[in-house]
């Protein structure tokens, strides 16, 4: 079998970038051991980037009516409501889905999946890899089935087969990091209480913090928490009723848990690769990057490495690009998931730290002050950024260019409105965007798209919302990457200018 890309595994990384490889019209086969999608909930946060990767393709709107909106938050402390956290307005016009998405990993997977198949593609299911090798003509992977072993030529190999990789281990790249010393739980059931089935509820103790996420359908939902150090039991050997009796004790409820669709107990690592890739083959999601579930950033990252390598698979392959622009992969992912285990670190040491300032702060303060603070645009203005990761840049990139303006090469395209449309419904094509906006000094006959058809060209007036986002009271251009990120922006208009960086790039 021959084939452009092959995708090891086929959880949310892989199967979303089968989705981009689709889009950019990439050849690909994609092979995991399971039977099909995952039955499990398992990661349940959906941020706003990735709706707005999703909305190009026409798939956010679908993942929102199968998911609930997290607009509100109680925290809980001693058994009681100390305070209200009201979410509608956080990312109020910074995305088109200013908002925290809660929606099961299964269901999530299953509108990718259907995407693949609608596009008259599949995923090769129990399909196991056995070995690989690469030259600097491409990948040859071996990979056994139920009907013996098959041999696959690719040009290029993506692992996205999770923390355990088995591309990781045989490319030989490190995995640098650490492991936290408490176990984690993580339970999705279906219980009576004393709150409302309407909010995210947050439960502060001494040394921990318990999280109930209400999932679609009647009274069910997911149980996040932590075991507290020192707990010298397996993983393996603890039974569901030994995390009841925790969540009982961290939160000092009265729970009638009916049913128990899933639960596990892991230990939690905090490690990332030394390298994104190696030759012809490529890391993504877990395989690269592990962490805290602080935030709900893991898959939404792995999301987004695929989302940034896709494009760049796509240049090479159809030759319009060198093969060094996919060393940019490594070059603008490795310093994210670097950030990313940072911040997740830090809000994890804040929320089960025993320390007694933490732990005043924690149980005594946050709860009165949590919806004051985040009422604040300046607190709104860093938070939804951060935890929504419309905020990852690429700043220190060599493929970003141009002049110091308010917004910079290597930010993601602000969102606005324009003209009445989203200026993000203008840019769903797959490819590079040319787009002036005009003072009107320069006369319309002389502003010109003057590129080949692998790039379309946008001309707007500079309206006063558009100079206030982009701080810049004249003329200015704009280059989008395929990934809708800034590649180069400049004062005025040059047509040379931008043909001079996309020949760089």
């Amino acid at each position: 079998m021959n084939t452009q890309v092959l995708i090891v595994g086929a959880g949310p990384t892989g199967l979303a970038l089968a989705v981009q490889l689709i889009r950019h019209n990439i050849d690909f086969v994609v092979i995991d051991t399971k039977d099909t999608t995952t039955p499990f909930s398992r990661a349940i946060g959906v941020q706003a980037r990735t709706l707005e990767i999703y909305d190009q393709i026409g798939i956010a709107g679908e993942l929102v009516t199968r998911g609930w909106i997290a607009d509100k938050v109680r925290l809980v402390e001693g058994g009681e409501i100390r305070g209200e956290v009201f979410l509608q307005d956080i990312g109020k016009g910074m995305s088109p889905f200013p908002f925290l998405l809660i929606v099961e990993q299964g269901k999530h997977e299953e509108l990718l999946y259907d995407f693949i198949k609608k596009n008259g593609r599949d995923i090769r299911w129990q399909t196991e890899l056995e070995s690989f090798s690469q030259d600097e003509n491409g990948v040859t992977a071996n990979v056994k089935t139920a009907g013996g072993t098959e041999t696959i030529e690719a040009q290029f190999l993506v692992g996205c087969d999770g923390a355990h990789s088995q591309v990781r281990h045989a490319l030989g790249l490190t995995f640098g990091g650490g492991t936290f010393e408490r176990l984690f739980y993580v339970a999705d059931v279906e219980m009576d209480w004393t709150f409302d089935h309407d909010a995210l509820h947050v439960c502060l103790a001494k040394n921990t913090i318990t999280a109930f996420f209400p999932l679609r359908g009647d009274n069910r939902w997911r149980i996040v928490g932590t075991f507290p150090e020192g707990h010298e039991a397996d993983e393996a050997s603890i039974l569901y009723d030994e995390i009841e009796r925790r969540i009982v004790a961290d939160t000092e409820l009265k729970l009638d848990i009916t049913s128990v669709n899933w639960f596990s107990v892991y230990k939690v690592h905090s490690r990332h690769v030394n390298r994104f890739s190696q030759g012809r083959c490529f890391l993504a999601g877990d395989s690269a990057h592990i962490h805290t579930p602080a935030g709900a950033q893991g898959m939404n990252t792995g999301i987004q490495d695929g989302y940034n390598l896709a494009w760049k698979l796509r240049e090479v392959l159809n030759g319009d690009a060198d093969a060094a622009l996919l060393d940019t992969y490594n070059e603008e992912r490795l310093p994210n998931a670097h950030r990313l285990l940072q911040t997740t670190d830090r809000i994890f040491q804040l929320g089960a730290s025993d320390d007694w300032f933490a732990v005043f702060v924690r149980t005594k303060i946050v709860p009165y002050i949590a919806n004051f603070a985040l009422n604040l645009d300046v607190v709104k203005n860093t938070i939804f950024p951060l935890v929504s990761q419309i905020g990852i840049n690429y700043r220190g990139s060599s493929l970003s260019d141009g002049a110091a303006l308010k917004v910079k090469a290597g930010d993601r395209m602000p969102y606005f409105q324009v003209e009445g449309n989203n200026i993000y419904d203008l840019l769903r094509e797959p490819k590079f965007h040319f787009l002036v906006f005009t003072d009107g000094s320069i006369p319309v006959s002389e502003i010109t798209g003057d590129l080949d058809g692998r790039f379309d060209f946008h001309s707007f007036p500079l309206y006063p919302n558009i100079a206030e986002i982009f701080g810049v009271s004249e003329t200015f251009t704009v280059v989008l990457r395929p990934d809708n990120y800034i590649g180069y922006i400049a004062a005025g208009y040059s047509i040379e200018a931008v043909k001079k960086y996309l020949t760089r790039v």
